[in-house]
């Protein structure tokens, strides 16, 4: 009966929880809408997995009283393994000689930075993190598409002469 009652949280330890858990889900579904309405290849549900799971082995590895250098390594172990899972939606088209895919990439990886800050309890630098994020997907998205048609547009027209 001991081992179980020093398992079972208290109110407080559950509210934490919880709350860490819901601003895991709030960064992957802002980040992973805005991909699924771009119709990129890692949408919401990607996002909120990657968001999910970062924040669940973060809470985890601090409500099981590890020190601080043991979760360090936690965090160090998820953001490698988030590389490689972003490394996965990088695609090299050697016809077009053109990569694919590094955006959704660090889009991922962004989503899982920020999971790994909320399931810190540091829930303003998750939410400022993904607010640039928007930014940089939103408005640096349509200057790079805006400078993409100028040039191609300029290079047709150079090579028509």
């Amino acid at each position: 009966m001991q081992v179980l009652s020093s398992t079972v949280p208290h109110a407080g330890q559950v509210v934490r929880v919880a709350l860490r858990m819901f601003a895991a889900l709030i960064i992957g579904t802002v980040i992973g809408l805005q991909r699924e309405l771009t119709h990129k290849p890692a949408g919401l549900r990607t996002h909120l997995l990657v968001a999910l799971g970062t924040a669940l082995l973060v809470v985890a590895a601090v409500n099981a009283n590890m020190k601080s250098g043991d979760v360090s390594r936690v965090i160090q172990g998820l953001i490698t393994g988030i590389g490689f899972l972003g490394g996965g939606t990088i695609l090299k088209l050697t016809q077009e000689h053109e990569i694919r895919g590094l955006t959704t990439a660090a889009g991922i990886w962004l989503t899982a930075a920020a999971s790994v800050a909320a399931g810190l309890g540091q829930f303003a630098d998750a939410f400022i993190g993904v607010f640039f994020a928007l930014i940089v997907l939103t408005a640096v998205g349509k200057l790079e598409r805006h400078s993409t048609d100028r040039n191609e547009s300029e290079s047709t027209d150079r090579h028509r002469m």
